[in-house]
């Protein structure tokens, strides 16, 4: 993978190249250059989907309440089995 430096640097150079072509491109030619020129950066990149990312936080959501719910049973049964030392 490259540096995030690298990275940019190799993007702009090709973007560069890109929409300094000396033929007159349509803008629909190069919108779609372009998109298949960012969608290979992106590609080089630890990214997930934006599908992908949504599901973990609904997953992680869950995750959380039901480790809330385990942390306050195990603190009534604690309480449970120390009744002394609440009172103290």
């Amino acid at each position: 993978m490259l540096a995030p430096k690298a990275l940019l640097d190799a993007l702009s150079d090709q973007a560069s190249r890109l929409f300094s072509s000396d033929a007159a491109q349509p803008r629909a030619e190069l919108e779609s250059q372009f998109k298949v020129l960012m969608q290979g950066a992106f590609s080089k990149l630890d990214l997930v989907s934006r599908d992908e990312f949504d599901s973990q936080m609904v997953v992680l959501a869950r995750t959380r309440a039901r480790l809330e719910a385990l942390e306050k049973q195990v603190a009534e049964l604690e309480a449970r089995l120390n009744p002394t030392s609440q009172d103290e």
